[in-house]
Order: structure tokens, then C-alpha cells, then sequence
């Protein structure tokens, strides 16, 4: 048996990085691109004061070895908690078992809620711009997790640039040191093709909304649709995204009422299109208006989230950079950031969000790809719950 790179039919056989998603405290799930039919599963270690643990993850939902003619997916669980653990994919040609190739191991960091400190880095908007991807990519450090906040792309017209957008952008490895958490924007669902992007992007629960505590942060992570009703002609009858905000806010209650969640010193909330704005001023969908801000999403969860303790929300979508903090009637402020431009000095420059989060503080700062900085924002960390308390 070969270690080979191609498969029969002469192209490489696998196209893209093993990215890592989905983390959560025991697990993650690892995506890679391949050019054919073919099968893969992963393999992992670790070691520690305790000794050396190793171990596969080979099965699908229904018992299959994971195999397609596109993208491979696999789902590690059972692995030791909070642990650093080295993880390599093994993939073989379904037409030709000689042919395989055997990933680089890499180093993913599980999530620990007990951390003393978190760091938390955001892109936006990124619309498939390879130069700016690569600067944000040269200037993100390793983080505990890389928020791909909406709109990586601007359309699917087509079937064949899922892989180089979401897995190997500008031909980048963007989760080596730090996981992937990939929201969906508004541009993310347009396209005939914006159906298949389900199946390169991997959550923790198969739906594109959860739940995660890192450290001392607790982040929760929400679709937002598209910037018009579900009723627009644009969208041909082709998405439901109405209900999807229903179902997220009876979800919210579930997932904020979790102790890991419900008690985390910092609270924050993901999303692309902004809750609030600068300018409120209601859309003219018949005169091609649009959201600049989700009026349906905030009138959806509004309430869940105050009653959550919401510190603040972070967006992208209208490529103005803002900070609109927090009031009486909106208790959780909002960060919104850049566009996609490389240019520093352009009115759509992108940014970069840096999140850090130990006992004192939580601490964000914006930056656009000259170093300056745009936002800075502080938050002071919340005490537990009346219910913990008396828990003790």
C-alpha cells in the first residue's frame, strides 16, 4: 500500500487542510476536501502526567466508515477533556485502496471551562478576498477559537468553490492553532448552490446555532438569515428563515439556562447581521432597502438574552466598524466590524477582533490590518446567579 497523493484518476486526491470545528470540552469534528470518492477517518494521542491515551474516530451517524466524492467529516468524541490532543486524517480512494494519504498531525486544544483565561479572535466579511485573508491570517496569533462570522463568500453559482472558500481560503490552513466557529451570513445563503454549504461546515449540534463555554466566556453562536423577509421575491421561495429565528429563540432559554452557560463571568453573543444600530430607520424592501441591523432576529431573542445577562454582541455585515454600547432598554452593548478590503484607509477596511478574558476583565480590541486600532470595549466580569449563589 502506497502513502500516494493522487487518486486514479491524476488529480490530488486531497484538496484541503484537515480543519478542525466544532470543539467542545471532549471532541471536535475535522472537514477536509478530496477530489474523489474516498473514504477517511481520523486518528488522535495525547499524554499527560497520567500517561499517553490514543485512539480513531471512524463512523458516521449510521454506522458507515465516512466517505464521499467531495468532503470528508468526521466526529471525534470521547476524547479526554479540556486536554491538548494531536489529531492526523487517514484517507483512501474507494476506487483504488492503494492509494491513500495519511495529514501532518495537529495540535488542537479542547475547550476547558474551567480555565482561568480566554482568547477569542473574529473575521467578518472576508468575501472571498484571498489577499485579505492572508493578512489576517499572517496577523491572527493562536487562539482557543477563530469566529468566521458570516459572509466568507458572496454567492454559490456555482458547485466547485465551497473547498477553497471555507477549508482552504487563499490556500491558507486558517484553524492550524485555532479551531474554526463558522456562523452563516447573509451572503453565505444566496446562490443555487447555497444549500450544499451545510456540508463543509460543521457545528456541534448538526444546526447552525449553539452554545460554548471557554474559560470564563460564555459564547453563544446564532444565525441571523438573510437581510429581507423570507417572502422577498428575490429569494424565490428558496429559505425559511423565520422559523429558524423561532426555534433559536426556544433554544436560547435551553442553552442559557445550562450551569456552564448561565453562570460564566462574561457573556457574549455571535451573529452577523447586528441586533442594533446606529440608525434605525426601517428598511424599503420594495425600493431594494435591506436590514443593515436583524429587527426580527433582536424582536426573536430580545428577551431571552436580557434575561440571559448578555454583555455584548459581536457582528459584521455593514462593513462600518461601531460600538453602540449599552442602555436601559438594551442591556447588552454591540461591536460591529469591518469590511473585506486589504486597504487600511478604505471606508470597507477589514478588521480583526481580539478577545482576551482572565479573572479581572474581558478585554476587545479592533484592529484594522495596518495594527491601528478601531474599537476597544472593557467589560467587568458578573457575578453567578441567585440560584448559584445559594448553591454555594
Amino acid at each position: 500500500m502506497t502513502d500516494a497523493l493522487h487518486a486514479p484518476g491524476g488529480e490530488t486526491l486531497v484538496r484541503s487542510p484537515l480543519v478542525i470545528m466544532a470543539l467542545r470540552p471532549d471532541g471536535f469534528e475535522a472537514v477536509w476536501a478530496v477530489a474523489g470518492l474516498s473514504r477517511g477517518w481520523l486518528e488522535w494521542r495525547s499524554g499527560d502526567a497520567h500517561g499517553d491515551a490514543h485512539g480513531d474516530a471512524r463512523m458516521d451517524a449510521f454506522g458507515m466508515t465516512p466517505q464521499s466524492a467531495h468532503v470528508l467529516r468526521v466526529r471525534a468524541d470521547g476524547l479526554p477533556t479540556g486536554a491538548d490532543v494531536q489529531v492526523r486524517a487517514v484517507t483512501v480512494s474507494v476506487a483504488d485502496p492503494a492509494v491513500r494519504h495519511v495529514s501532518a498531525w495537529k495540535i488542537v486544544r479542547l475547550l476547558d471551562g474551567s480555565a482561568e483565561s480566554a482568547r477569542i479572535a473574529v473575521w467578518n466579511d472576508t468575501h472571498q478576498r484571498d489577499d485579505t485573508i492572508r493578512a489576517l491570517d499572517a496577523q491572527t496569533p493562536s487562539v482557543d477559537l477563530l469566529v468566521w462570522n458570516g459572509d466568507l463568500c458572496n454567492d454559490w453559482t456555482t458547485p466547485d468553490r465551497f473547498a477553497d472558500t471555507v477549508l482552504s481560503p487563499a490556500q491558507r490552513d486558517i484553524s492550524a492553532g485555532r479551531p474554526l466557529e463558522v456562523l452563516i451570513g447573509n451572503h453565505d445563503v444566496r446562490g443555487d448552490w447555497a444549500f450544499r454549504l451545510q456540508e463543509y461546515v460543521a457545528t456541534r449540534d448538526a444546526r447552525p446555532f449553539s452554545a460554548a463555554r471557554i474559560g470564563p466566556v460564555a459564547c453563544v453562536f446564532l444565525h441571523t438569515g438573510e437581510d429581507k423577509p423570507d417572502a422577498h421575491p428575490t429569494f424565490r421561495g428558496r429559505v425559511a428563515f423565520e422559523p429558524l429565528r423561532a426555534e433559536q429563540a426556544q433554544w436560547l432559554r435551553e442553552a442559557t439556562a445550562r450551569p456552564e452557560i448561565r453562570d460564566a463571568p462574561y457573556r457574549l453573543v455571535f451573529c452577523h447581521i447586528p441586533l442594533r444600530w446606529v440608525d434605525e430607520v426601517p428598511a424599503d424592501y420594495d425600493r431594494e432597502g435591506y436590514d443593515w441591523f436583524s429587527r426580527m432576529s433582536r424582536d426573536a431573542w430580545h428577551d431571552a438574552l436580557v434575561a440571559w445577562g448578555a454583555q455584548l454582541v459581536v457582528s459584521g455585515h455593514t462593513h462600518e466598524p461601531a460600538l453602540i454600547p449599552a442602555d436601559q432598554e438594551f442591556p447588552y452593548a454591540q461591536v460591529v466590524a469591518g469590511g473585506p478590503d486589504l486597504d487600511a484607509s478604505s471606508a470597507e477596511a477589514a478588521t480583526w477582533i481580539d478577545i482576551q478574558a482572565d479573572r479581572g476583565s474581558l478585554r476587545l480590541t479592533m484592529r484594522t490590518l495596518d495594527g491601528a486600532v478601531r474599537i476597544t470595549e472593557a467589560l467587568p466580569p458578573l457575578a453567578k446567579t441567585a440560584s448559584a449563589l445559594l448553591r454555594g
